[in-house]
């Protein structure tokens, strides 16, 4: 056509028509001439998602949810309290109330079940090397992280675990392990304030039951060895057998004067008298013993066990000198039973107190066997690599076609038609027809 010559008149109307025709419309009426080879590619497509998707393993996923115990004091209650009421404290009362807030004990028991030790003990439970196939356990432990995942509602606090695996039971077993093994760790690195006095007073009740059974043990034998089992009663039953006997004495001696001046010296009755007065006297100067000094010998002896005076009881003037080492051991006897006995109830307390701070997981949701698959979604897989096959398709017939309308001398294609051959010659499974290019 001659430059600046007019078109025909059906010609220009066929052209307005051309460039007023949607683009869409035309893509669209290039991919229904090709549908029949769309077709073919998305069945194709759709058969080989499905065999994918069915030649998939199975992954079943067990789900157990967890609370982590509170573990604010009273002040730090307080201070939220505070932070929480107080308007004017500003980016401050919101950093306090972070601190504070029961969000730290749960970033703490989510980096215990994602640390080492957690994941060291689950491989060795359940042999997941074998499991896994790996051959090494640094992998291993970064597949089971894969397995895992761990959650955390920032609201409420809550801890999800779940866990998948190939095996119902197995991903059922794992997360009841993970709980275990988190409630092993808090247990074994709780270093609570009533932790540490209930190992202090257990340690000093030792000490003290030690000291109160040689306490016992030394008492005892001194008793029986000294024959002082009651010092204070001892002495006031002596005191009153001697007066007793004194008063019997003082009786025959004033009988004695009365028939000696009756019958004389030589009466029967008379030296019968005299007998019974003799066994009184012996009898109190038994009584009343001697005011002679015990040496250390016979103290120590006493003390220690290994000395035995073969009387039945101590002489009256010798209780009170045994009195004061009897004393001495019976005062620390009982000063130990008074110990032995408040750091017992001490101890009880104390180990309630432990009990109470032990921060034990609370489980909300414990973990079950799972009754259906997690993974793979058959549906959906086999749709969406349909889908991206149907649509890959639509785009080659569409690249090709724009491909084809550009000029040969259009310098797109001359580059083109100058990589190819070295692409070709370097790359041998490329194949491109002449007409592409």
């Amino acid at each position: 056509m001659i430059p600046g010559s007019i078109l025909p008149a059906h010609e220009l109307n066929e052209a307005t028509q051309t460039s007023q025709e949607p683009i869409w419309a035309a893509r669209a009426m290039l991919l229904w001439k090709h549908r029949r080879k769309l077709t073919q590619v998305t069945a194709i497509s759709f058969l080989i998602g499905l065999a994918i998707s069915f030649a998939l393993p199975k992954q079943y996923t067990s789900t157990t949810s967890i609370t982590p115990p509170d573990q604010r004091g009273s002040s730090a209650m307080l201070l939220a309290a505070l932070t929480g009421r107080s308007g004017g404290l500003g980016a401050l009362g919101s950093f306090a109330s972070g601190l504070i807030g029961g969000q730290t004990s749960s970033a703490l028991f989510i980096d215990l079940l994602h640390s080492g030790t957690v994941s060291d003990h689950l491989i060795d439970r359940f042999d997941l090397q074998h499991v896994y196939h790996k051959r090494y356990r640094t992998d291993t432990a970064k597949h089971l992280a894969r397995c895992t995942r761990i959650t955390e509602d920032k609201k409420s606090g809550v801890i999800t675990i779940a866990v998948e695996d190939r095996s119902r039971v197995r991903a059922r077993d794992l997360a009841q392990a993970y709980l275990d093994e988190l409630n092993k760790i808090v247990t074994r690195t709780n270093t609570s304030a009533a932790h540490r006095e209930r190992v202090f007073i257990e340690k000093r009740l030792n000490a003290v039951q030690t000291n109160l059974e040689d306490a016992e043990r030394q008492l005892s034998q001194f008793s029986s060895k000294s024959s002082t089992v009651d010092i204070k009663e001892q002495t006031r039953a002596m005191v009153a057998a001697g007066s007793r006997v004194q008063a019997e004495l003082l009786i025959e001696q004033s009988g004695l004067q009365s028939l000696r001046q009756i019958y004389g010296d030589g009466n029967v009755r008379l030296r019968e008298t005299k007998a019974r007065i003799a066994s009184l006297q012996s009898e109190l100067k038994k009584i009343t013993g001697s005011s002679a000094p015990l040496t250390a010998d016979e103290i120590q002896g006493a003390t220690s066990g290994d000395g035995d005076t073969g009387e039945l009881y101590p002489s009256l003037r010798q209780l009170p000198r045994l009195a004061v080492p009897y004393a001495d051991l019976y005062r620390r006897l009982k000063v130990e039973e008074a110990m032995f006995e408040l750091l017992t109830q001490q101890y009880e307390m104390a180990r309630i107190e432990e009990a109470k701070d032990v921060p034990v997981v609370s489980v909300i949701d414990p973990p079950g066997i799972p009754e259906k698959k997690s993974f793979p979604p058959r549906l959906l897989l086999t749709l969406l690599l349909t889908f991206i096959s149907f649509v890959g398709a639509s785009a080659l017939i569409l690249i090709r076609d724009h491909w084809g309308k550009i000029d040969h001398d259009d310098p797109r294609k001359m580059l083109t038609a100058e990589v190819l051959p070295v692409l070709r010659r370097r790359i041998p499974f490329i194949r491109f027809k002449r007409g592409d290019a």
